[in-house]
């Protein structure tokens, strides 16, 4: 076996040739800019497919010149390079079209979360400097209820109709006819799009606060596109793409649009993705790759197996939050011939890549990084005399740090403190710089690796953790949750749910020293209405008091632990099921439930 995974890891060396030529530094202010791929994609391959979608299909000559149209149109209205432009829609080829549009222009697209509404929703708007906002058919409801409070003119309002379901309101223009007569050449504000400049706002939940517009400039895109495009799935024009995931996040944005507008490869999007529909997804549109996350590789195994599900054209994949224990028996199962799992935040300058198919890793990096020990319980950095980071031994899990430098750089946020924030000093020596991933890894022995150490992940740490392939931020829960007048003070953290990935929120809480008991009609409705979905709390536990630390730090380790094992706690603990929008009592036989990985999170 040692000599077939030796020869199987140099068969990687020509595609690693061409990914170190291809992902050469180049100096900011190198002329090109992903819309400028789909161009000369559009010029290759004109006739071929580009994208499917609902039944639809477009080449890739058509929706380059669609893309053109959009960005004649806004340049009319005055949206100029270095503008902001929120855009609020769901999949579909009108979205991928504006976001190449505007690339084209220089225009920074603000992607947001299609599930944000009220307070939320307002703040990604304004936090990005929103010129304009360009809002989908599909999302006009959540947008109107916050269109008075963005400070933008109606002049400036846009709406993209989705299958003609509904009119244009009265305040806004409708781009898809107002951009039927406009050029459908190639924008000249095109080629001076340069590496340096800013393509896309992508939010994050934080530490701290409201959700936070990290930067995504061309150079990192088209350099997450080459890594997708070349090692991640090597694909061509003959290849399809099954990409599902919201394009307002990197892994679908980089990894599959990127690869496509790179290679010619088609994609067939789905607004959302759908475990009963993925084989016939497959089979039906001859999809050869896929971009996964984790949670959705669980659904899939969660189905009832079939002999032939292996039968399918499907042969790679790439993405990330694909755990151990599901990795090998999905390969096997959907005859997937290669896995390339990836890791790297959207702000962040390190990524990885299982670009050697070595399985159960994130692979390798060509960045600077160390991990160091950390404290779990105390949620903080072990440091030595000198106080300096102490970097962990061979795979001993510990923080994974990335070091700043000017090929490696940290691009952070448009908010200068919460930039800053992410960046640990003087860590292993005075006057380094270092990006703070929040993220526990460990190297991983992997066999022959050409000399290359690999990581495998092993958990997200303090304030913030992934559920429903959302990253929450238990200050930003914490924030709101603590607006509810009942609320004297609440700690917000994540506990393992079996069968699912990530963690599920929960809380627990302190009420005033009036309230005797927590209204659980009021209080559902009150998060229902003020958090997304994915980051409603699933278990909230009421607490006499609110355990902290000596410097006043709310104190998480014990409470990770408990968890909602009802038999080991004396506090009261209450449950939001799946499907339902109120808390009820947990119970020892819908705890067993949950453990069972029957209770369908």
């Amino acid at each position: 076996m040692a000599l077939v995974d030796t020869l199987k890891t140099l068969s990687f060396l020509p595609m690693l040739l061409k990914l170190k030529k291809g992902m050469k530094p180049r100096p900011q202010e190198t002329k090109d800019c992903f819309g400028a791929r789909v161009e000369e994609t559009a010029r290759k391959h004109p006739n071929a497919c580009a994208i499917l979608f609902e039944g639809r299909d477009i080449s890739w000559r058509d929706f380059n010149a669609m893309a053109n149209r959009y960005a004649h149109y806004l340049s009319d209205k005055g949206i100029k390079r270095g503008d902001a432009v929120s855009v609020f829609m769901e999949n579909r080829i009108e979205y991928m079209a504006m976001l190449v549009a505007m690339n084209k222009l220089g225009v920074i697209g603000a992607l947001l979360n299609t599930n944000l509404t009220g307070r939320s929703l307002t703040h990604c708007i304004k936090v990005a400097k929103s010129v304009a906002c360009i809002v989908g058919e599909e999302r006009i409801t959540e947008f109107t209820e916050v269109k008075e409070e963005i400070g933008i003119t109606d002049e400036r309002l846009f709406f993209m109709p989705d299958n003609n379901q509904g009119a244009c309101p009265e305040w806004a223009t409708d781009i898809a006819i107002e951009s039927e007569e406009c050029s459908e050449d190639n924008h000249t504000e095109c080629v001076n799009s340069s590496l340096g400049e800013t393509a896309f706002y992508i939010y994050t939940s934080g530490t701290t606060g409201l959700p936070k517009a990290a930067v995504m400039s061309n150079n990192r895109y088209l350099t997450a596109a080459t890594l997708s495009g070349v090692a991640g799935l090597s694909c061509t024009v003959s290849d399809r793409i099954y990409l599902c995931l919201p394009l307002y996040h990197a892994t679908g944005l980089l990894l599959g649009a990127g690869s496509s507008f790179t290679t010619g490869a088609s994609m067939f999007i789905r607004r959302k993705f759908s475990a009963s529909s993925f084989l016939n997804d497959i089979r039906e549109n001859r999809c050869t790759h896929m971009i996964y996350i984790g949670e959705l590789c669980r659904y899939l195994m969660n189905l009832d197996e079939n002999d032939r599900d292996a039968e399918n054209p499907l042969h790679t994949m790439m993405g990330n939050g694909l755990r151990p224990d599901v990795w090998l028996e999905f390969k096997k199962r959907y005859g997937v011939n290669r896995i390339c799992e990836i890791y790297g935040a959207s702000e962040g300058n390190v990524s990885f890549a299982n670009m050697l198919n070595k399985d159960c890793t994130v692979g390798l990096t060509s960045a600077e990084v160390t991990i160091v020990d950390y404290d779990v319980e105390n949620d903080e950095i072990v440091r030595d005399s000198n106080g300096y980071c102490i970097e962990t031994s061979k795979g001993q899990p510990g923080l994974l740090l990335g070091k700043i430098t000017p090929d490696y750089k940290f691009e952070g946020y448009t908010d200068p403190d919460a930039t800053e924030g992410k960046i640990l000093r003087n860590a292993l020596e005075e006057g380094d710089a270092w990006f703070n991933t929040g993220d526990l890894m460990k190297t991983i022995d992997v066999g022959f690796n050409l000399g290359y150490d690999h990581y495998q992940f092993v958990d997200r740490i303090g304030d913030t953790f992934r559920w429903k392939s959302e990253n929450v931020s238990t200050n930003e829960v914490g924030e709101i949750i603590n607006g509810f007048d009942q609320i004297q003070f609440c700690n917000v953290y994540g506990v393992e749910v079996p069968k699912a990935d990530g963690k599920a929120g929960m809380v627990a809480l302190t009420l005033n020293e009036t309230v005797k008991e927590l209204d659980l009609e009021s209080f559902s409705s009150f998060v229902n209405s003020n958090l997304p979905k994915y980051a409603v709390p699933v278990f909230v536990r009421i607490q006499p008091n609110i355990e902290v630390t000596g410097t006043f730090k709310m104190v998480k380790g014990d409470l990770r632990k408990e968890a909602y094992n009802i038999d080991e706690i004396a506090d009261s603990v209450y449950v939001m099921k799946p499907g339902e929008s109120v808390y009820t009592e947990l119970t020892s036989a819908y705890v067993g439930l949950i453990k069972s990985g029957a209770a369908g999170y």
